[in-house]
């Protein structure tokens, strides 16, 4: 598991999970008991209590909402919220992403009399991406208090090796200048960790990368590699 801890608040932890953690997705074909055996074993390692990291429902969509807290025995009530990114204004709460191949996106943030941590965690696939919801979320830390925004970009499927049609490369290149990139055998490409990374400098976040590219490493699940693969978790929490 990478492990990060926060520059700007050091009780705020950031971690990517690897296979050794298992897969902690519900809705790829697994066995729910072995998820939640995985998602239990997970918490006891970062030390949160059981049932308090907060899962979305992914959709490839740039909806950002305010996670709400709730008191669960199961993972499956309440259901997860669907969204894509999720923002504590109050920095108290263990947040969860998950990907295989797409941006796990861990923010921290910092209030102008720096009283106050704010933390978010943003799935960032390539619909997310050119629909702006990596801003969405700047914009709601800074609408709640944050001054100062950090993000570490987690491992992700790398420019040199995220091949798409040339139609959706020059489709994604009218959108977001410079995302194109040619694979390592030549094709058309994306990189959408260098494009994240890019737009979040512009908005003044102080970026971080993983450097860590799923399909390459197999350590981390790529959707590339296998259609079957599990998710991995980017977590976001504070230290006891």
């Amino acid at each position: 598991m990478l492990h990060f801890t926060s520059d700007l608040d050091p009780s705020i932890q950031l971690a990517f999970t690897s296979q050794d953690e298992g897969n902690l997705a519900l809705h790829v074909n697994d066995d729910p008991r072995r998820v939640a055996e995985n998602r239990s074993r997970l918490e006891d390692l970062i030390g949160v209590r059981r049932f308090s990291l907060n899962f979305m429902n992914q959709v490839h969509s740039a909806d950002v909402l305010t996670v709400q807290p709730a008191a669960r025995t199961s993972w499956s009530e309440p259901p997860a919220p669907t969204c894509d990114g999720l923002v504590d204004p109050t920095g108290t709460q263990a947040l969860a992403v998950m990907v295989a191949d797409c941006l796990p996106v861990l923010f921290v943030g910092r209030s102008k009399n720096g009283q106050e941590t704010l933390t978010a965690a943003t799935h960032a696939g390539r619909r997310g991406l050119l629909d702006g919801i990596l801003t969405r979320t700047v914009e709601q830390l800074s609408m709640q208090g944050a001054t100062e925004i950090e993000a570490v970009i987690g491992p992700s499927i790398c420019g040199s090796c995220y091949e798409v049609s040339p139609e959706m490369a020059e489709e994604s290149e009218r959108i977001r200048t410079g995302i194109r990139s040619e694979t390592r055998w030549g094709t058309a490409g994306l990189d959408l960790p260098a494009s994240a990374g890019q737009e979040l400098a512009q908005l003044g976040v102080a970026v971080r990368q993983s450097g860590v590219c799923t399909l390459e490493d197999e350590n981390y699940f790529s959707y590339r590699r296998s259609s079957d693969a599990g998710r991995l978790a980017g977590l976001i929490w504070p230290a006891a």
